[in-house]
C-alpha cells in the first residue's frame, strides 16, 4: 500500500482546524489537480464524507484521505506544517516531483 506521511507539526495543526470546524468526523483531503505554473497543483480541503475510491491513512486523531487518481503522485510523500518569517504554511515534500514552482503550491513529475 503507499504511504502519505504527515509530521507532527502538520497533525497538530489538521487537529486544531477541525476542531476550529466543530465537525469531529472531518478528515484531511489531499487531491491533485492540473493547473499552477508547474503542472499539477496540491489541494487540501476537510471532508467527512469518504469516497469509495479514497485511500484512507490513519495519523492517530487525524485521518487523511488520498484519492485513487492522485495516489500516485504523492506516494511516499510527507505533508508538514512549517513556521517561518514569511509565516505559516502547509508544505509537501514530494519524491515524485521532479520540479517545483518558487512557491510550492505546484509541481510537475
Amino acid at each position: 500500500m503507499s504511504q502519505v506521511g504527515l509530521t507532527p507539526s502538520a497533525n497538530e495543526q489538521v487537529q486544531k482546524l477541525i476542531a476550529m470546524e466543530g465537525n469531529p468526523n472531518l478528515k484531511l483531503r489531499i487531491m491533485i489537480t492540473s493547473g499552477g505554473c508547474s503542472g499539477f497543483s496540491y489541494n487540501f480541503s476537510l471532508d467527512d464524507q469518504v469516497k469509495d475510491d479514497d485511500e484512507v491513512f490513519n495519523f492517530g486523531d487525524v485521518d487523511v484521505l488520498v484519492d485513487e487518481a492522485s495516489l500516485p503522485f504523492v506516494e511516499g510523500a510527507q505533508l508538514d506544517y512549517v513556521t517561518d518569517l514569511m509565516g505559516s504554511s502547509f508544505q509537501m515534500t514530494n519524491p515524485n516531483a521532479t520540479s517545483e514552482c518558487g512557491c510550492g503550491s505546484s509541481f510537475s513529475v
